[in-house]
């Protein structure tokens, strides 16, 4: 029993390490922008439960799914790397005028699946992780790396619908100063990536 929960508290540590649900509360306040409370719950719930249906496939399937298509790691990592390094840089980019200049309507909810639930919330690094921990895992194993996803993707959501909150107690200028400075980190956590992957592609 004590082995279980080390391994659980193991597994609860990666994923958060990787995705941390306070570090992704500026990056969707970002993409939210124009989105009214109600929307933002959607979106929350959606790119949640995308990222967690995601991940699991992996956790199940994760070594035949790349076998069957030839996936590598490396190529996995640059295409992620390259997919967060533009995240990032939209984030830095972005106007405040043009966006306070945009209607309800024009509001996109396809961001609750790309970029929110791929490539943030179930990245490469999530699940090469969920792949890594599932090389030699039992069926028990297996299920208990699901549950801490799944508990990291619930701790995202609350996050996620707190935000508004965070808005009003921070401040919307503080909010964009720190919307630009994540947008940096994600830029070069996604050029780490992409560095990863070519080093483990030609170098190793």
């Amino acid at each position: 029993m004590e082995n279980i929960w080390l391994y659980a508290i193991g597994a609860f540590t990666a994923f958060f390490a990787i995705n941390n649900p306070v570090g992704n509360i500026p990056i969707f306040l970002s993409l939210t922008k124009q989105a009214d409370g109600k929307r933002k719950r959607f979106i929350s719930k959606k790119a949640t439960f995308t990222a967690f249906v995601i991940v699991t496939g992996f956790v199940l399937l994760g070594k035949y799914i790349f076998q069957l298509f030839g996936l590598t790691i490396p190529a996995f990592k640059i295409t992620g790397g390259i997919l967060v390094f533009f995240v990032g840089f939209e984030m830095i980019r972005a106007q405040q005028s043009s966006i306070d200049n945009q209607t309800e309507v024009d509001f996109n909810e396809g961001i609750s699946i790309s970029p929110l639930a791929i490539p943030i919330l179930a990245g490469p690094g999530t699940i090469v992780t969920a792949v890594n921990y599932t090389t030699t895992a039992s069926y028990m194993d297996m299920g208990i790396i699901v549950a801490m996803f799944a508990l990291i993707m619930f701790l995202n959501h609350l996050a996620f619908i707190s935000s508004e909150y965070l808005v009003r107690f921070i401040g919307q200028n503080k909010i964009i100063v720190i919307e630009k400075i994540m947008g940096l980190i994600i830029a070069i956590i996604g050029t780490n990536m992409l560095i990863e992957g070519v080093k483990l592609a030609f170098f190793e």
